[in-house]
């Protein structure tokens, strides 16, 4: 079977990983000049199956009101002239009923857990080398409000078999000794051992070389102009390379992993996806002082950020501002997630030699990828993953790559599209 997978982020080259061992003849699609140069570039670096408390929750509509006028809020909403943005809000909200969240949690744990299942069974197959740390995860709470309303999603994700092992703050200094300076503002954490963290840009071309190598085509500098429809289904892609030469692509299947301009390519054919981007922010700097810094992969849940350790860097990332398609770095949210690192971690990381980065999460109002068909019957969907495209993508890739060949997931989930 040839299939064409549109899209070389972390989503897009996993997809085409599993592809590619069932047996498929595989083309990657893509604008960028190498694979992982969008969302997947510089991201948190988490591989965290304990992240999958939904923003919508049903303590986030009182918080987005209230974040409403801050520029360095955790959740902004900039309300726009945007359809798309008013239906994905409205949606979010009823997201927030307490039975949605908790059906939704149930959904993100599933795929979380089998995902980091198949990249450590990937990892052990290939070698391959990405800056990671299998040490856990832990979430820290300077806040005992935080705190105690985190206690319901903690007790369902236990429940489904993650573990998130309550600590108190002298056990939190313990597993990770650079919180020490923080101590006096901890009330609790909790940590999860089975968690990881690694470069997610890095893994992504590595595996993309890896595909390469075993006979996978990946056309960069491709911009997806148009998806062509016929009776059938679609009949081809077409494309403008970066020589602006025009070519029509055809394929017996099509993958859509096209992250956040996933709803706008779709559109002409009648496929509605409520996928919105959120844009989030992340530093990254090389390490000042070793005693300082962070080993352990954290989650700051109060500020929604989090640190990883990408070999002698540190990456803080975080955030979400829905507010149209701009990748346009805002001081005043940059320097939040500076402040906060400083306060927590001083002298840990050099800020004289800080990079900036922000990307355009593809968020669903339930934070629940699109994984499975499209009623359009040889379009194929992987895209939606929000905050956790680096925590699903092998999980999502291995799951959309059975059902493309016809073979029936081995993850409970819920797909999109017709059963069998």
């Amino acid at each position: 079977m040839r299939v064409i997978v549109l899209g070389a982020g972390i989503v897009g080259t996993t997809s085409a990983y599993y592809l590619h061992r069932l047996g498929c003849e595989v083309t990657v699609v893509d604008r960028q000049p190498f694979a992982g140069a969008e969302t997947s570039f510089a991201n948190g670096g988490q591989i965290s199956v304990s992240h999958a408390e939904p923003w919508a929750n049903p303590s986030a509509p009182w918080k987005a009101l209230k974040w409403m006028l801050r520029e360095d809020a955790p959740l902004l909403f900039r309300l726009r002239a945007d359809r798309l943005q008013w239906l994905w809000s409205l949606r979010f909200l009823r997201e927030c009923l307490p039975a949605r969240t908790r059906h939704n949690i149930r959904q993100i744990v599933r795929l979380g857990t089998y995902s980091r299942d198949a990249l450590q069974a990937l990892r052990r197959e290939t070698g391959i080398e990405y800056d990671q740390r299998t040490q856990g995860i832990l979430h820290f709470y300077t806040s005992q409000r935080e705190f105690d309303a985190a206690q319901g999603a903690i007790r369902l994700m236990q429940e489904l078999g993650c573990e998130r092992r309550l600590l108190t703050p002298d056990e939190a200094v313990a597993v990770e000794p650079a919180l020490r300076h923080a101590h006096p503002r901890l009330v609790g954490a909790t940590y999860t051992a089975a968690d990881e963290s690694g470069d997610a840009h890095r893994f992504t071309r590595e595996l993309a070389a890896l595909c390469a190598q075993g006979g996978v085509r990946f056309l960069m500098n491709h911009q997806i102009t148009a998806l062509r429809a016929d009776g059938n289904g679609i009949d081809h892609v077409e494309t403008i390379d970066a020589d602006g030469r025009f070519a029509a692509l055809r394929a017996d299947a099509y993958v859509l992993a096209l992250g956040s301009f996933s709803p706008m390519l779709v559109r002409p054919l009648g496929v509605r996806l409520l996928v919105y981007p959120a844009k989030g922010y992340s530093v990254t700097m090389p390490v000042r002082d070793a005693a300082m810094a962070h080993q352990v992969s954290l989650t700051d849940d109060e500020y929604k950020l989090v640190f990883s350790r990408l070999g002698d860097r540190l990456r803080i990332a975080g955030t979400a501002e829905l507010g149209g398609y701009d990748r346009a770095l805002n001081p005043v949210r940059c320097n939040a997630i500076l402040q906060r690192v400083e306060a927590l971690f001083p002298g840990a990381g050099d800020a004289s030699q800080a990079q900036f980065w922000s990307g355009l999460r593809p968020a669903t109002p339930s934070n629940v990828p699109y994984i499975g068909r499209s009623s359009v019957p040889n379009l194929y969907l992987n895209t939606g993953h929000g905050t956790l495209g680096w925590t699903h993508g092998c999980g999502s890739g291995k799951a959309i790559a059975d059902i493309v060949c016809g073979r029936r997931p081995e993850l409970a989930f819920s797909y999109t599209g017709p059963r069998d």
